[in-house]
């Protein structure tokens, strides 16, 4: 039984492959194909389908496709040209998706900002992405201001719908333009290595990095997950992720419009109303980030999480607790888990229900990923070098950093880099095998398996994920440049029954901290996920011989009063003060009868 079950296993993993493979061809390097080429495909064979269902009514992909025709046009009236940017800062709605696209129809890049920004952290994401005109909703106007407040923008405002002080009324700008589809000879000019989109990530360090998103990647992200999950004209997607990441507005969008299938677009995830709304629009697909099926296995049970229609779930960072939880509790069938990076050139998806796996690579297909996993050392945080100079490879069931061989001739190997030379250079390892060889640096550790099943294991560096998003402890530090701080070390700690690292900052200050102007001015310097939800009061700094800050005792340590002389204080959510953290708050947090 145990052979005829590995050649069942095999079988399964080969013809899934082929079939995904199949299916690229057609937007592949060879293929010639653009963004909105493909996407005007999808339009033209369902134009009467739904695109997106909300709770005004569903869109038609007709209604989308001449919005975005109006967009398009509103592009070349203003005088940009192809490879100029646009910045795009409004929260989940179908016209997010019709607004890039329309752009793209021209050639015109879209610069897709984080809608949790303000201030300094959103002035430096307009400033690099190299922004003519920017696109602001009205619920987020306070934040553009704020970032407006930091210095001169010289990028052009307009508000999405009715004119303000601070900018020109989109909406009227476009009611004046044809919603005629512009001839796709108007980006003749446009190759399918240039860039449609840039995105951000935090990096390792520092403020966010533009990471440029080129036709051809974005390609392989809108059908790469519609393949694996089987996706067609009938699937509705429920997408409470933000629009902003690759993995809602790429990978999910993707599930929808490459075959003709709906969105079920959510101004944001609730745990609450999930169930209640997969019931009511039927949804079949269900795009994740692993916190969130946390957050629902533990949630009250409701009637609605049975008999409803959701057949697969897609998405990343679900661990095997709640993957096996989930699975067993809500009757999911499918659950697809994929690993990869908005600016990365490593991808592994998981499409065999192997609990907790991001993906797999059986050793007789090695040599067609670019995926290796070289030991690590902690403490330097930096691969180990042999004698030789060169990395050393893991062997199953070993941790070690994950690592892309860069192939600039391969569409899925090239690392495209962020706006900077100097940020691209860092994320380069070099003569990891031999000399002149380059990996991309995914500074995430995994392991893997005999049968070639990779997990990941967790963020190096200068990192860490709190609320899905990527937390540079550089910023934060930064941030907390505040009167009478002497040093800040910012670093993330486990908190039971939640995905990632929480934030906390060990703080040695000359006198006493005024812990409520400090608690004001984080909250107006920093986004919610990159709040320290923890302090840590120390009369004198941890650092090494050459003054650089160690955090590894302090991770370990957390934020156990028990385990810690130190004063400790907690961002309490509902008093909405910093609080001092006594054994009794920590036992609340940990048993999770107070939410962070």
């Amino acid at each position: 039984m145990g052979v005829l079950n590995a050649i069942g296993r095999e079988f399964r993993y080969l013809s899934g492959m082929l079939r995904v493979l199949g299916g690229i061809k057609k937007v592949g390097p060879g293929s010639g194909a653009r963004v909105p080429d493909h996407i005007e495909n999808t339009v033209d064979k369902f134009p009467d389908r739904p695109m997106a269902i909300t709770d005004e009514g569903e869109i038609s992909y007709a209604a989308f496709d001449a919005y975005a025709n109006r967009v398009a046009h509103w592009a070349r009236a203003e005088g940009l040209e192809p490879g100029d940017t646009v910045g795009l800062f409004v929260p989940n709605c179908w016209q997010y998706i019709a607004i890039w696209f329309g752009l793209s129809k021209v050639g015109v890049v879209t610069s897709l900002l984080n809608t949790q920004l303000a201030g300094r952290s959103l002035a430096h994401c307009i400033a690099i992405g190299d922004t003519k005109h920017i696109i602001v909703a009205e619920e987020l106007s306070a934040q553009y201001i704020s970032a407006e407040q930091e210095g001169e923008l010289q990028a052009k405002a307009w508000r999405l719908e009715g004119a303000a002080e601070w900018g020109g009324d989109f909406a009227a700008a476009l009611a004046e333009q044809s919603d005629a589809r512009p001839d796709r000879s108007v980006r003749d000019g446009v190759e399918p290595s240039h860039a449609v989109l840039k995105m951000f990530t935090s990096g390792t360090t520092g403020l966010p990095k533009a990471a440029l998103m080129t036709h051809i990647r974005a390609l392989y992200y809108l059908n790469t997950f519609a393949l694996i999950s089987k996706s067609r004209e009938t699937d509705r997607m429920m997408m409470v992720l933000p629009l902003y990441h690759a993995t809602g507005g790429l990978c999910g969008v993707g599930c929808a419009l490459s075959y003709g299938g709906a969105l079920i677009l959510r101004p944001k995830f609730s745990a609450s109303s999930f169930w209640p709304d997969v019931q009511r629009h039927k949804a079949t697909l269900f795009m994740y980030v692993g916190e969130l099926c946390r957050f629902l296995v533990n949630s009250p049970s409701v009637p609605e999480e049975q008999n409803h229609t959701l057949r697969c779930a897609i998405g990343n960072g679900m661990r095997r607790d709640v993957w096996d939880s989930f699975q067993a509790r809500f009757n999911v069938p499918d659950i697809v888990e994929f690993y990869g990076s908005t600016e990365g050139n490593v991808g592994l998806v998981n499409a065999m229900n192997q609990p907790g796996a991001v993906g797999r690579v059986p050793s007789y297909l090695k040599h067609r990923f670019n995926i290796d996993l070289v030991k690590f050392d902690m403490d330097a945080e930096a691969p180990v070098r042999s004698e030789n100079g060169h990395c050393i490879r893991c062997e199953p069931g070993e941790v070690g950093e994950a690592i892309g061989r860069i192939d600039p001739e391969d569409a899925r190997f090239r690392f495209d880099g962020y706006g900077s030379k100097e940020d691209t250079e860092k994320k380069i390892l070099r003569d990891v095998y031999e000399p002149g060889d380059a990996w991309f640096r995914t500074g995430d550790l995994m392991s893997r398996d005999a049968l070639g099943y990779y997990y990941f294991v967790d963020r190096v560096g200068d990192t860490f994920r709190w609320k899905s998003e990527n937390v540079a402890t550089g910023e934060v530090a930064e941030a907390l440049s505040f009167d009478g701080i002497e040093q800040a070390n910012v670093y993330g700690v486990e908190v039971e029954g939640y995905g990632g690292r929480a934030g906390m900052a060990a703080l040695v200050a000359q006198a006493q901290i005024d812990l409520e102007q400090l608690r004001e001015h984080i909250h107006k310097s920093l986004p919610t996920f990159a709040r320290p939800l923890f302090l840590r009061l120390q009369e004198v700094g941890d650092t090494t011989g050459t003054f650089k800050l160690r955090k590894v005792d302090l991770v370990k340590e957390g934020f156990d009063p028990k385990k810690i002389t130190d004063p400790l204080y907690f961002d309490h959510p509902t008093i909405g003060k910093y609080v001092r953290l006594t054994a009794e708050l920590y036992e609340q947090i940990v048993g999770g009868k107070v939410r962070v």
